[in-house]
Order: structure tokens, then C-alpha cells, then sequence
């Protein structure tokens, strides 16, 4: 049953919030494990509605990177000037109001519930409901309080995330310009065509003259777009929808999908290189915190991205497994760069393993990242050239009859 409550904290402060609790005293057990005294609570009347709309909502509105960010670097600034984590991740929930970041307060308010019950800090993020916390995150958080240096291993999270939303940054300004332009001429085409192209046509027909190629082109396609223009939107919207269910559905589906994109001239090398970035920095993070290899590579093969080089490392993981090294098992499964197997054998017979992923992080890091900012140079010409083609096509098809027929009528 889904409870708002009214509490009060250790400091006096009232706290409002929303928990899940099959009565009103394991509400207040789990508030007390989080540090918080229960004053009142309520249901209402349409609590099971709400909490199944509440579960709908949670679905849709997940925990944002830029949250994460945000969360793990004031924890780490709280714990640095000497903050206990339970008190550091009571203000950090109190700070979240429901309505500026729901899912991550409810995140927040798992962490004090586990830690409450005696949980570490990585065994509260395992059991966090919602499953906002990585795996990845888990065993680094795991490796530092290993350590005794968590605060390290929150730089390295923070880092990670940084690098992450940096480049969504830039992937997103790279389609924000093409997607607008591509509307704004695609919506203006639709009009020309249906519109105004039958009308025209008309027009030209009544002054009898005779229509060139390009423009009697024009006009075929605005009487295709007429007649079926519905049945071909109808058409794309089936097959989008038939498309979407057999991926849903079929593991083969996504394996074959994941790697023809990866065959694509142009994007694929993109993709395989931000692919291979993730898994070079993960591999790289995780084997630094002292992770073994084989639960490394386990752990970064579910944040890829990319379900054939997932398979891919699952090759190399079984190879290692057998007892082949680590470049060897990766050169077996014929999907690596050269590059990369070279450094990981570097590695192995320097001892500096670490040093090797380190290299290879950086390396496609910034290979990434001189792709994207030559992609943004070129994309704004190349697209204003292929819209230009076709709105000069458009304007030429249109304006070229009618100046023609104008130049033939007597004064």
C-alpha cells in the first residue's frame, strides 16, 4: 500500500515523501531505519490506484544520468569533509523534493533503509529497488570499501558519468540541427506536394503546355502521395510496429540487428568505437578497484550496449575461462581491433595491465570525440546540400512551367 507520511528528522526538520508498506508499522519501521520519526500518515481513497499509477509513472520517468551525477558527487563531497553516510544520505534525501527528482529520492531512501539495517553501501545499492544503481557501480563500491577508499572510487564513478553525459551531450547536439531542418522541409514538401502540386498541375494543363521531365517527375510523385498516401503511412506505421514486436521477441532479432549496425559505413565505426570506449574505461575502472578479470569482463559485457560485441566478449570470457590469455582470447573472437589485442598483450607481458587499459580508455576516448566534432563540421553543408537539391528540384519543377507559360502569352 502506498502511504504519504509527515516525519521529522534527527534535526527537527519535517520531511513529507511517499513509502510502500503493507501497514502503518512497517512504514514506521522502515522511516526509523532511515533515520526519520513518523508524525502522520494517510492512504486515501483510491490508494491501489494510485500506487499502480505510481508504478506506471516510476516506469517512465527513471533516474537520470545527470542525477546520478549529481548524487554521487555530493555524497562524495559530504563524506570528504567528514559527514557520516548515514546523515550525508539523509540530507541528500531531504534535499530531493518528489516533484524535482521522485525516482532518485525514493533511491535515496532505499540507501538509508539498507544502511539502517546494517547493509554496506554497495549491499544497499544491490538491493535498491528500482535498480538505478549499476552493476558496475555496485562492484566498484564493493572494491572501495575493500579498500577503505571509497571516496576514490566515487571519483572514478563521477568520471565515468561525466564522460558518459559528455558525450550524449555532443551525440544529441550532433541530431538536434539535422532532425529540426529534416521536419521543417519534410512538413513544407507535403504541402507543395499535396497541396499545391494538384492545383498547378491543373493550371498547366488548361495552358496546354508541354511539361518537362523534371516536373512531370514532381507530379507523379504528388499523385502517388494523393492516391496512397495513407495506405503508405499506414504500411510504415505496421511494419514499424511488426519490426518492434520481432526485436521484442527474438534474441536473434537484436544480435542481428546490434550487428548490422555495426557493418554500416560511417556510423558502425562510430558505434564500435563508443562501444569499445565504454568497455576499455569499465574494464579499465574495475580491474584498477582490483575486480578479478573474469568478473570484469562479465560485468562490462552488460553495459556495451551492443549485443554482438556482448557476444563477442562472452567468446573471449569462455576462452580465459579455458585458460588462454587475455589478448589471445580476445584475437580468437575475430571481432577486436588489432590495436586492442596489441595493447592487451602489451600489457600482459609488461605486467601493467592496468597501464594498457588505461591507453586504450584514452585512445578511444578521444578517437570518439574527434569523430563527433568532425561529424558536427560536416553535417551542417552536406545537409544543406541535399535539402537545397531537393527544394531547388521542387521550386524549378513548379516556377520553370509557369515562367514558361507566362513568356508565351501575347500582349
Amino acid at each position: 500500500m502506498r502511504y504519504r507520511y509527515l516525519a521529522i528528522d534527527a534535526g527537527g526538520e519535517r520531511v513529507h515523501g511517499t513509502l510502500d508498506a503493507a501497514t502503518t508499522e512497517e512504514l514506521e519501521n522502515r522511516l526509523a531505519r532511515m533515520g526519520l520519526d513518523l508524525v502522520r500518515e494517510r492512504t486515501g481513497r483510491f490508494a491501489a490506484f494510485a500506487a499502480w499509477l505510481g508504478g506506471m509513472r516510476s516506469r517512465r520517468h527513471t533516474v537520470s544520468r545527470r542525477e546520478l551525477l549529481d548524487f554521487w558527487f555530493q555524497l562524495k563531497e559530504l563524506l570528504r569533509v567528514g559527514v557520516p553516510l548515514q546523515e550525508a544520505l539523509r540530507d541528500l534525501y531531504a534535499a530531493h523534493t518528489e516533484k524535482s527528482g521522485e525516482s532518485m529520492r525514493r533511491a535515496i531512501g532505499a540507501l538509508q533503509e539498507g544502511i539502517g539495517a546494517g547493509q554496506t553501501l554497495s549491499q544497499a545499492m544491490q538491493a535498491e529497488p528500482q535498480g538505478v544503481f549499476r552493476p558496475l557501480f555496485i562492484h566498484l563500491a564493493q572494491a572501495g570499501e575493500a579498500s577503505g577508499d571509497l571516496a576514490r572510487v566515487m571519483e572514478d564513478m563521477i568520471a565515468a558519468l561525466k564522460y558518459e553525459d559528455d558525450l550524449l551531450g555532443k551525440t544529441q547536439k550532433l541530431l538536434i540541427y539535422p532532425a529540426f531542418v529534416s521536419v521543417v522541409v519534410l512538413a513544407a514538401s507535403l504541402f507543395l506536394f499535396l497541396y499545391l502540386a494538384p492545383q498547378l498541375k491543373t493550371f498547366l494543363r488548361q495552358m496546354g503546355e508541354t511539361l518537362p521531365f523534371y516536373t512531370r517527375a514532381l507530379f507523379a510523385v504528388a499523385d502517388v502521395l494523393g492516391a496512397y498516401g495513407l495506405h503508405l503511412l499506414a504500411g510504415m506505421v505496421l511494419s514499424a510496429l511488426a519490426l518492434r514486436a520481432w526485436l521484442s521477441h527474438s534474441a536473434a532479432a537484436r544480435l542481428y540487428r546490434d550487428g548490422l549496425l555495426l557493418r554500416l559505413p560511417i556510423v558502425g565505426a562510430v558505434l564500435q568505437k563508443v562501444a569499445l570506449s565504454r568497455f576499455a574505461g569499465a574494464f579499465a575502472l574495475l580491474y584498477a578497484a582490483g575486480i578479478p578479470v573474469l568478473a570484469a569482463l562479465a560485468i562490462t559485457r552488460e553495459i556495451v550496449g551492443n549485443r554482438a560485441i556482448r557476444r563477442a566478449l562472452a567468446q573471449a570470457e569462455e576462452a580465459i575461462r579455458e585458460g588462454s590469455p587475455l589478448s589471445t582470447a580476445f584475437a580468437g573472437s575475430g571481432f577486436f581491433p588489432v590495436f586492442v589485442v596489441r595493447m592487451l598483450h602489451v600489457g600482459e607481458n609488461t605486467g601493467a595491465l592496468d597501464v594498457a587499459l588505461e591507453n586504450l580508455r584514452y585512445f578511444y576516448q578521444r578517437d570518439v570525440n574527434l569523430v563527433v566534432e568532425r561529424a558536427e563540421r560536416l553535417i551542417e553543408p552536406l545537409l544543406t546540400l541535399l535539402l537545397g537539391a531537393l527544394l531547388g528540384w521542387i521550386m524549378l519543377a513548379f516556377l520553370g512551367p509557369i515562367y514558361d507559360a507566362i513568356s508565351h502569352v501575347a500582349f
